[in-house]
């Protein structure tokens, strides 16, 4: 996957994400182990994930200010730092054994806060590197980093290398936040795509004509007084204005709707995958591996295929045949009964959300004026996340009340009614020149 024509700044952007993406991969698998090794109490397991998402639900929009109003390199640069440091605290306590759970619990805190400016940052910094044109090439890329390198390469990884030396995942994560932070600190091309005051205009003149001669200069002029520099207006304001955005672009709004419903169904039914795959499908822990391994599968050949069918394709029919995909994969998730059926509809999904999230990022990043991309982003994620977790907390009592397929018969039906909802929105106001306004500023066309 080559990134010719994207810009030297870009492969470097790429470059330091696929480094933190590794990283965060084998963290992804070595957390768990690590939470289990200290404690077997299962809710604890299953807080350390939930205590790692929650800056997400109380930082985000506060994150999205700062983010718009600072330079987004440098902050990259200075969380990538920071979040270094901490892990490497975390390597060394657990290779010392003094990582307790309250240990684990704080440091998940402020490494998912650290990530609610980095990452959001880090995605906000792709349009002012990349040309419109090339967004869909270059977003097909980030997301085929993370299904090859988080999904495939850093989880078995870091297992495998926790059970060889508990630290070493930790260690090698810091390691690749401070890479992350090295090739992040060398990108300077960065553009602004508004607000830039253009030169002012000069009138032309033959190239004999003599030059104007200089205004003579008042006798007695003033002292030129300074303006006044602009009053910043305050978090809860700057909040505000991204949320007002947000909700009157009726496309933009019905996204980040659909995001944190498709997020809730998901969620509902893979947090009870290992259940499903032992008491409907029969398999066992390699059968469940590989219908964690599927829709990774997937989501690389989505990654390959979604520059291509964004152009061929018109948005509106991409995110349409989205949301139709995934209502038919609860249905077929809910039917299976052996793992090579699921596997096969795991993997159409893994397909389906790389293509639908290469669409809808590169639609928020054409149509969202630069100037908010912090602070709508950081919504768009609060909301997506809020349905991860409202997601995690149903799908078992599903299963407790109606058995081991409700969560999917549940989400197909949920996913049903979400279709005919977004289906007129996700049909309008996606070809260049349409488009409503907002806050008095003309919406980005779609192109």
């Amino acid at each position: 996957m080559a990134a010719t024509g994207l810009g030297k700044d870009f492969r470097v952007l790429w470059a330091a994400n696929s480094v933190s993406t590794l990283g965060d991969g084998m963290v992804a698998a070595a957390a768990p182990l690590l939470v289990a090794s200290v404690s077997g109490n299962p809710v604890l397991v299953g807080l350390a994930v939930f205590v790692q998402q929650l800056p997400w639900l109380l930082f985000a929009l506060v994150s999205g200010v700062f983010i718009d109003r600072l330079d987004k390199r440098r902050l990259i640069v200075a969380v990538d730092a920071g979040r270094g440091v901490l892990t490497a605290l975390l390597a060394l306590a657990v290779w010392s054994g003094h990582a307790s759970i309250p240990v684990i619990y704080v440091t998940a805190f402020v490494l998912g806060t650290g990530e609610t400016l980095a990452e959001t940052a880090a995605s906000t910094l792709v349009p002012a590197v990349v040309p419109p044109e090339l967004l869909p090439t270059a977003n097909s890329r980030l997301h085929g980093s993370y299904f090859v390198l988080n999904k495939f390469a850093g989880r078995p990884a870091g297992a495998s290398l926790f059970v060889l030396a508990a630290a070493v995942p930790f260690g090698l994560d810091a390691t690749s936040f401070v890479v992350s932070a090295a090739l992040v600190a060398t990108m300077h091309g960065i553009r602004r795509e508004r607000g830039a005051v253009p030169p002012a205009p000069s009138a032309e003149r033959p190239p004999d004509a003599p030059a104007p001669a200089p205004a003579p200069a008042p006798a007695s002029a003033p002292p030129p007084v300074p303006a006044p520099a602009p009053a910043r207006s305050s978090v809860r304001a700057d909040i505000a204005e991204g949320l007002r955005w947000l909700w009157a672009e009726p496309v933009i709004r019905m996204l980040t709707v659909a995001l944190c419903l498709m997020n809730l169904t998901l969620t509902a039914g893979m947090s009870i995958l290992v259940l499903y795959a032992r008491d409907r499908l029969g398999t066992g822990e390699v059968g469940y591996g590989f219908l964690l391994s599927a829709s990774a599968v997937g989501g690389v050949f989505g990654a390959l295929l979604a520059p291509r069918l964004q152009a061929w394709l018109s948005a509106s029919v991409l995110l349409r045949a989205g949301l139709v995909i995934e209502t038919l994969t609860h249905v077929g998730l809910a039917c299976a009964t052996t793992g090579w059926v699921a596997g096969a509809v795991l993997v159409a999904f893994g397909v389906h959300s790389s293509v639908f999230g290469g669409v809808e990022t590169t639609f928020r990043q054409r149509r969202v004026p630069e100037e908010l991309r912090g602070r709508v982003q950081s919504a768009f994620m609060t909301f997506a996340l809020g349905g991860n977790v409202l997601g995690a907390l149903i799908g078992g009592p599903l299963v407790r009340w109606y058995g081991v397929t409700a969560p999917f018969w549940w989400s197909a039906a949920g996913m049903a009614v979400l279709t005919a909802v977004a289906w007129r929105p996700f049909g309008r106001n996606l070809r260049p020149g349409q488009g409503g306004r907002a806050a008095g500023r003309p919406a980005v066309t779609h192109s």
